[in-house]
């Protein structure tokens, strides 16, 4: 896989310079915006692959730039970085379309970590063909999702969300195993992560997201695919 694009997106300019020295170690071409602004503009610049965005900005804040780029592009990795104690702010981000986010302080390895688990997985997924479940098809070497013949536009965590449940069919899985799969064993963030993403997948996948058909809640437990009849 060639050297991955980060674009970071944050004004105070230790934590920003910090963060691109552990990324720039690692072989990750870096850009870097102090406003939300001059991010938007690098994005459509360069089209990175990841973008680390703090939520407090001078100007537009960060749900603005996720909000503009979701628009545009859905297959950006976006990671927002919260403060400590706002979990709102951690879920507004999170149903905006964010994959992920950090809280500060934090340590930039761990946010290396966090990107390079989830390209080791779509890699992995290059060599094999689909993975279907009723009317969804997921082509692995695209990366495209469709429902019959209309592609549906997915998030990364969406689509890994996606993936998991079909090599899964009608096995019930939780939370933590969600967790585990899409973010990593060594995530330590809040379940309630996975809630906001298949709540958000099942408005684009299912007809009627609060009569779900497809990924069927299992009360105290986790979710579930359902099995054709």
């Amino acid at each position: 896989m060639d050297n991955l694009k980060v674009l970071v997106v944050e004004d105070e300019v230790s934590i920003r310079k910090f963060v691109k020295i552990n990324l720039e170690r690692n072989n990750f071409i870096v850009y870097e915006a102090e406003t939300g602004e001059k991010a938007l503009d690098i994005f459509d610049k360069t089209i990175p692959d990841v973008i680390v965005l703090d939520i407090m900005l001078p100007g537009i804040d960060g749900f603005e730039v996720l909000r503009r780029v979701r628009e545009k592009n859905n297959e950006v990795i976006v990671i927002m970085l919260t403060a400590k104690s706002q979990d709102m702010d951690k879920i507004m981000g999170l149903e905006l379309g964010a994959d992920d986010y950090m809280v500060k302080p934090f340590n930039p390895l761990e946010l290396v970590a966090r990107i390079n688990t989830i390209f080791r997985r779509i890699k992995k997924n290059e060599n094999k063909s689909e993975l279907t479940g009723g009317d969804i098809r997921v082509e692995l070497n695209s990366m495209k999702v469709f429902k019959g013949d209309e592609e549906i536009s997915l998030t990364p965590k969406e689509l890994e969300i996606l993936i998991f449940f079909l090599k899964n069919k009608g096995k019930v899985l939780s939370r933590n195993e969600i967790l585990d799969y899409v973010w990593g064993k060594n995530y330590f963030g809040e379940v309630k992560t996975v809630d906001v993403h298949i709540r958000r997948l099942r408005e684009k996948i299912e007809d009627d997201s609060s009569n779900p058909q497809y990924i069927e809640t299992v009360w105290g437990y986790g979710y579930r695919w359902r099995r054709e009849k």
